[in-house]
């Protein structure tokens, strides 16, 4: 698995990475997406995908090769590449999700992975069961239990250059999952999809899908690759980049198209409740919303407008990991919906998690609201507080220092950091770009800081300079913090 996968730049739990496909002779850069190819209707043709939007991986069902008279034939004559036409790496799904819709397929994991290593898939997938979302928790179990069975028989397909994904389930159960991250990746395996999560993006439970995900990462560990079952949408990629998912598969750009909506970063719109198109693509430079509505190609003129945006994406959250600001390119998708902002609430939840991964130092910390208090660089600081030299006494105001003061007596307090003693003021990342009106949750954790540096140093007393501080805040210290 490690020999597979090289991660290069961090950011939370987001990274560029580097996935080699030995059968296809290629190396898919992460985060990207997988466009879902249905092989018998191909509104944009795959080497297109490739050529024209830089998909470097698709996705395709075998299942629907399989139990297809004429398009098995052809896909073992020929290959699943040259039937497709695509350069790149091929992944396959194994026929789980007509597992999940119609409660049973006519192939065994076993058969399934055979026909994949025969129409040569480089990604290809076992039977696994989608657990759904809220099952009672002994059927949870007992397929979760059904689908480790299969990935341990799965492991005599990954010999040979073929990659193998190891599905990783157990509903809404954070153990369970995590359970299933640890045995998956035990396996040997190569890539790690967290599967059934698509009944919760339906519903818009962005904060249960962030919790899955994370207890699966904890399971799976740091090295291993992610995928996102049935992750298209792209207002929700830099959400599940920053959880730490790496690959995602998205039929909604097509699925979409057909019903005439319209993707955006910020949610989807109707094309026929559009007057003017929100975007710089090719599709929304040369035409109007009247004009693709009345065209006969209006579900490829959509489609490729919803390959633009989600490519788009991708490539935003790239740069974003780069310039070390994911986490703020996620807060300001996380305003355009509310059932993202609880998404980005529950991933700070897990900050302890991400700090593990995030980067010590980047260029500059973008506080914009109360969560910014919660991220993993203000619980770093926080723990960096008990291992400073701190004098007898202390007092820690919130302007500059006192010249006037023997050095080593005042420190600087910033909120949402707390306590900055002189030789860190301008280290990443207490030189953060604040708001001059700071919110409550700012003042709260600075509180938290101030009770860190006084816990960790019984001996020293601490006074607080306390001019424009809220009362919840003051509330929270503790009686031998002096206020001044």
């Amino acid at each position: 698995m490690s020999e597979i996968f090289e991660a290069r730049d961090w950011d939370a739990a987001g990274r560029i990475g580097r996935l080699s496909v030995p059968r296809a002779g290629v190396t898919v850069e992460t985060p990207t997406i997988m466009p879902v190819v249905n092989p018998h209707i191909q509104t944009i043709p795959p080497r297109e995908l490739a050529e024209r939007f830089g998909a470097e991986i698709l996705i395709t069902n075998s299942y629907i090769l399989h139990s297809s008279e004429d398009l098995r034939e052809d896909a073992l004559e020929r290959g699943v590449h040259d039937l497709l036409d695509f350069p790149g790496a091929v992944m396959t799904d194994s026929g789980s999700f007509q597992l999940s819709e119609y409660g049973e397929i006519d192939v065994t994991s076993e058969e399934i992975l055979a026909f994949q290593r025969e129409i040569g898939s480089d990604v290809a997938t076992p039977v696994d069961i989608p657990t759904a979302p809220d099952t009672e928790r002994e059927a949870a179990e007992i397929e979760l239990g059904t689908t480790q069975e299969r990935l341990d028989r799965a492991s005599e397909f990954s010999s040979g250059d073929m990659l193998v994904s190891a599905p990783v389930q157990g509903s809404t159960y954070p153990d369970l999952r995590e359970a299933a991250g640890e045995h998956a990746v035990g396996t040997g395996l190569d890539v790690f999809p967290v599967g059934a999560v698509v009944p919760l993006m339906n519903e818009y439970r962005y904060g249960d899908m962030v919790d899955v995900v994370a207890a699966a990462k904890r399971g799976l560990g740091p090295a291993a690759t992610v995928h996102l079952f049935g992750a298209g949408h792209p207002m929700m990629f830099a959400l599940a980049v920053a959880a730490g998912c790496d690959l995602f598969d998205s039929a909604a750009y097509a699925i979409y198209a057909r019903d005439g909506r319209y993707l955006t970063v910020r949610g989807t719109e109707h094309l026929a409740d559009l007057d003017y198109f929100p975007c710089s693509c090719p599709v929304c430079v040369e035409h109007t919303p009247e004009e693709v509505e009345s065209d006969d190609e209006q579900e490829r003129l959509l489609s490729e407008h919803n390959l633009h945006v989600t490519f788009g994406e991708i490539r935003r959250i790239k740069q974003a990991i780069r310039s070390g600001t994911l986490l703020e390119l996620v807060e300001s998708r996380a305003r355009g919906h509310p059932a993202m902002l609880d998404g980005y609430r529950v991933l700070l939840d897990h900050s302890e998690q991400l700090e593990r991964t995030d980067p010590a130092s980047k260029s500059t910390f973008f506080y914009l609201s109360g969560e910014s208090a919660t991220r993993p660089e203000v619980l770093r600081h926080h723990r960096r507080l008990e291992r400073l030299s701190v004098p007898d006494s202390l007092l820690l105001a919130g302007g500059p220092t006192d010249t006037a003061v023997e050095a080593g007596e005042v420190w600087t307090v910033r909120p949402p950091f707390g306590p900055v003693p002189p030789e860190l003021s301008e280290t990443y990342p207490v030189n953060a770009e604040l708001p001059d009106r700071l919110d409550d949750e700012a003042y709260a954790a600075a509180a938290r800081g101030v009770e860190r540096l006084a816990g960790a140093n019984p001996d020293c007393a601490v006074a607080l300079a306390t001019a424009g501080w809220p009362d919840a805040a003051l509330a929270t210290l503790s009686e031998r913090i002096e206020l001044v």
